[in-house]
């Protein structure tokens, strides 16, 4: 029956599904991986931010990030694990506030399918630890055509070594 209470209670499950869906997305699939720690190791070794992005599936604010402009040669690497993700040979400037990529390195990412904002994303990860990193979309430049846009927080850059 259509009544102000029910259209309060649907509102109100509407409004609290992306917060719901968040929180019980630690391992969305169930995967293993390699590295695994208990909430508490986590916590106690990522900062504040980190810990909401790569273990609670956050967001940075789009423009926070100083890896966003960093284009020097290097490497990007899961700020959990210490993985190599990205090369900075196929960063750009995708104008989105995040650091973009069109390609990660070999056997460095894995994927799965997001529905937190109600249609579906796919989602980046962490191959090695499962950290969530971002999401890839199909508005990229050649030769892949994709948009890896991953959250800086998630990231560490390392400088490759002057000559």
């Amino acid at each position: 029956m259509l009544n102000r209470r029910n259209l309060t209670l649907a509102g109100l499950a509407l409004a609290l599904a992306p917060a719901a869906l968040r929180r019980s997305r630690a391992n969305p699939a169930g995967q293993k991986f390699e590295i695994t720690k208990t909430d508490a190791q986590w916590r106690s070794e990522l900062t504040p931010a980190q810990y909401d992005v790569l273990r609670k599936h956050g967001t940075e604010r789009p423009g926070s990030s100083p890896l966003d402009k960093t284009y020097a040669p290097g490497e990007y690497r899961c700020a959990g694990c210490g993985l190599p993700l990205f090369s900075s040979e196929t960063k750009y400037d995708s104008r989105t506030g995040w650091p973009s990529f069109y390609a990660p390195l070999d056997n460095a990412v894995g994927s799965s399918t997001d529905y937190e904002l109600i249609y579906p994303r796919t989602e980046i990860h962490c191959r090695r630890c499962g950290g969530h990193l971002g999401h890839v979309f199909d508005d990229g430049p050649p030769p892949t055509g994709k948009r890896y846009c991953m959250n800086g927080i998630a990231l560490t850059f390392i400088p490759k070594p002057a000559p």
